[in-house]
């Protein structure tokens, strides 16, 4: 199975030592994403519903820079630094995810990077 590491254009910025994108075989795994600004200069903190939008607005970025949609996202793994916003992100989650829903876990996680409140990772052909 070949394994290429890519970095979607208009992706926000890294700086970790991970890949933002790997695709093996006929899937892409998408790295963790947080309400990271595009434009390079860090983390947006703001309300859990801002920091929500900004985190799947990112997902949908990194899922159209490697040719996909959200419609084709198999699974996605959501990690929330309080679980009593459990109703406000499938909320909003239901406004990006309006189709078919992919397979999801949603775990409550004691500190996220860079004091995050919502992350999370996808998994589409």
């Amino acid at each position: 199975m070949n394994k290429q590491c890519l970095n979607p254009l208009n992706a926000p910025a890294g700086g970790p030592p991970y890949s933002p994108v790997v695709k093996a075989g006929d899937f892409a795994y998408i790295s963790g994403q947080g309400p990271m600004a595009r434009d390079g200069s860090g983390v947006v903190h703001g309300t859990f519903e801002q920091e929500t939008r900004l985190t799947l607005d990112n997902l949908i970025t990194m899922v159209e820079g490697i040719g996909a949609t959200l419609d084709q996202v198999v699974k996605t793994t959501v990690f929330l630094v309080d679980m009593n916003n459990f109703g406000e992100f499938n909320r909003i989650y239901a406004e990006y995810f309006t189709r078919e829903h992919p397979a999801r876990s949603c775990v409550q996680a004691a500190r996220l990077p860079l004091d995050f409140k919502v992350e999370a990772i996808v998994y589409c052909p």
